[in-house]
């Protein structure tokens, strides 16, 4: 295709990248929660979108098959960045990366004394290096989603998991013991198309530059 592709994900990213396309004159002209297609036309003939897991955003622009996408920093530091140029920060689906555990678990005095802890995450790189930043030992346990079950059952002593307003941890009995990073998306974009489209892709940058709300 010799217009553009972005590849967006369903759910926060895509809601709040929704008002920068339009800042940029681009409207998407299906609601990508009710529609079943994963390719979505917009408001110009030169500009598609695809709908991908969120995790998946940054393999399709390295890979070209789209030119930009909306991806979070959370995946960008698991999955790393070679071959993706990030230019912007868009400053949306902001959250925090944190290390949270149960509100009697006293983790505190468990790095302190050196304990091998049990930590579970989808997160496991990012997680890694964290931990072996602190001089921590830890066993990662790979899972895909309800985190916050983990150290109730038994199955760990912590979680690395993402935290926006704090209220599912409350709600399970956890707290959060130290934060690995501030979360938001970035718009990120092939390295090649940058060269290539550059007359299709400046404009788009520069308006979300201004559209982007400063922090």
């Amino acid at each position: 295709m010799s217009g553009l592709t972005i590849a967006l994900s369903k759910g926060r990213i895509f809601d709040e990248t929704l008002p920068l396309l339009e800042a940029a004159g681009i409207i998407v002209t299906e609601d990508a929660e009710t529609s079943r297609k994963l390719i979505l036309p917009t408001s110009r003939s030169d500009m598609r979108v695809i709908i991908v897991r969120a995790s998946d955003v940054p393999t399709y622009v390295r890979y070209g098959a789209a030119d930009l996408g909306v991806a979070g920093r959370d995946v960008l530091a698991e999955q790393g960045a070679a071959g993706l140029y990030q230019p912007i920060d868009l400053q949306i689906a902001r959250c925090r990366m944190v290390v949270a555990a149960a509100q009697d678990y006293d983790y505190e005095s468990a790095v302190r004394r050196g304990a091998r802890l049990r930590v579970a995450t989808k997160y496991l790189q990012t997680a890694r290096e964290h931990f072996a930043a602190k001089g921590v030992h830890v066993d990662l346990i790979k899972l895909y989603g309800s985190m916050e079950l983990a150290p109730l059952v038994g199955l760990a002593d912590a979680i690395v998991d993402l935290v926006s307003s704090g209220n599912t941890l409350r709600a399970n009995n956890l707290r959060a013991v130290e934060d690995i990073m501030p979360v938001s998306a970035r718009l990120i974009v092939n390295q090649a198309a940058l060269k290539l489209k550059r007359a299709l892709i400046q404009p788009l940058l520069d308006s979300f530059a201004h559209a982007v709300t400063p922090v």
